[in-house]
């Protein structure tokens, strides 16, 4: 019995020491991805135009739609297969270039149409050109998985941080010589080319197989579910960027993207983080339900922990930081922002709730949310569109709040942690952020002429709030946050 308890301590321990430095390698790529785009980004955006961000906006959904269909989900079907072998792999990978090549293909054809609709004569020569990140990109997308599914995330750091800053400098330097929205498409270009030449050498792995129809049913049972989901996702998510580029000027578009860019730059960092770590984690432990809820709600509440206040924080400055990082022309974002960040702040939480289906093997469960969730989404989206974009904004909102309470359902069925428990855990964490971005938003209200100050003093009254309140009342995931970053330090 000795024995059996010391086994099984050594294991837990092995998969908590996988789950910090798949925490902390995935955090460093995350993080440094996000820093290298966000200054880039402030450079990019004070030489272009918000017009030269629609244009790409528009082209956005077509581009994301076929990078869906390309990886049909064979990507988390290969992470989740505890006994996937040389084959799959290999069957993953030819399906997802012949389908690149045919995606790009279509997309080329279907460019003039594009254009005629939107009344817009450059998007047919862009689009032909920005999909070629279509084909570049199926040369990658089984490497990704394996490296997730070794929880080798520092080698997808390395990856992640010589690409971004490779291709961030081409786009400055295009834009740099009056080259507009074309800068933003050979940036795209070479982030794709850079990552997957990068991938083929570090990843280490070659087709050394030949591709298998019995493979491919087997996991594309699985994958063709979460292809149908990923899809209605993907048209939902945007969805906006088609109605406002169709119904508002181009630069209505650019604002709308900018402002959406921004309040996606921490929600989406830290879910990336949480998918990337929880899906290969969660699933050595898809058998014990018990021990699977304790370590969901763990990573939930630590999840909230971090990802509530980063949105709040931008909620709370985001005045000062458009107009310092950006100037006044583009003011328009603002407001969009901060509505946006009350959307965006359930994203993890939302990640979390549905990974946990993949882990359970539940695609069909998946795409059941899916559609339920974007159908009232759609519905809330021909409702407020009349009223402008910021109402379409609130919309969201009102969308993804529903969407919570529709996700967690079936997780209070399979491991009894639904929606109430979920809220019970983290409704302090967004009442204490809430308050702490609050009071920044009504701080750098503050007679100045001085953007950088405003920023400054909002960010401290913001962390003295929410770090301060946390300590007072003993919020758990503070000392285990600090436990974690001393493992990390440690190791």
């Amino acid at each position: 019995m000795n024995l059996i308890n010391t086994v099984e301590f050594m294991a837990e321990q092995s998969l908590k020491d996988k789950t910090i430095k798949g925490v902390a390698w995935n955090g460093i790529e995350n993080f440094s991805d996000i820093g290298i785009r966000f200054v880039f980004g402030i450079i990019l955006a004070r030489i272009l135009g918000p017009s030269d961000y629609g244009i790409i906006g528009i082209l956005t959904v077509f581009l994301a739609v076929s990078d869906t269909i390309m990886q049909s989900g064979f990507g988390v079907a290969l992470i989740r297969k505890v006994d996937r072998t040389e084959t799959d792999n290999a069957t993953v990978f030819y399906f997802n270039v012949v389908v690149g090549i045919l995606m790009y293909g279509i997309l080329f054809l279907c460019a003039p149409l594009i254009a005629g609709y939107f009344k817009m004569d450059i998007l047919q020569p862009v689009l032909r050109v920005l999909a070629l990140s279509l084909i570049i990109n199926s040369f990658s997308v089984v490497q990704l998985a394996l490296l997730n599914a070794r929880l080798d995330f520092k080698t997808s750091a390395k990856i992640t941080l010589i690409s971004g800053v490779i291709s961030s400098v081409v786009g400055v330097a295009f834009a740099y010589f009056g080259y507009g929205v074309w800068s933003l498409v050979y940036q795209t270009l070479s982030l794709s080319l850079v990552k997957t030449v990068l991938m083929w050498i570090w990843a280490k792995w070659r087709p050394r197989s030949k591709f298998s129809w019995e493979s491919f049913r087997e996991l594309f049972s699985f994958g063709s579910k979460l292809l149908l989901a990923g899809l209605i996702d993907t048209l939902y998510n945007n969805i906006y960027n088609l109605v406002i580029g169709k119904l508002f000027t181009p630069a209505t578009l650019g604002y709308y993207t900018r402002a959406h860019n921004y309040a996606m730059l921490p929600s989406s960092t830290l879910n990336g983080v949480v998918q990337r770590v929880s899906l290969p984690v969660l699933s050595t432990i898809q058998e014990d339900k018990e021990r699977l809820a304790v370590d969901y709600r763990k990573i939930l509440k630590m999840t909230a922990f971090i990802t509530f206040p980063c949105m709040m924080l931008l909620f709370g400055v985001s005045d000062p930081l458009i107009r310092w990082m950006l100037t006044d022309k583009w003011e328009g974002c603002i407001v969009l922002l901060q509505i946006l960040c009350f959307s965006l702040i359930w994203i993890p939480i939302h990640s979390m709730n549905l990974n946990l289906l993949k882990v359970m093997g539940r695609s069909d469960l998946f795409l059941r949310l899916e559609i339920i969730k974007k159908g009232i989404g759609i519905l809330v989206l021909i409702i407020t569109y009349r009223w402008g974009v910021e109402a379409m904004c609130y919309g969201g909102v009102f969308s993804s709040l529903i969407g919570l309470v529709i996700n967690s359902y079936y997780n209070g069925v399979i491991i009894k942690v639904g929606f109430l428990e979920q809220m019970k855990d983290v409704l302090p964490i967004f009442l204490l952020s809430l308050l702490a971005g609050v009071l920044a938003y009504y701080v750098v209200k503050i007679p100045s002429d001085f953007e950088l100050v405003k920023l400054i003093l909002g960010t401290l009254a913001f962390g003295i709030i929410y770090l301060g309140g946390s300590y007072i009342a003993k919020v758990g995931e503070l000392i285990e946050f600090v436990n974690i970053v001393k493992g990390i330090r440690k190791r």
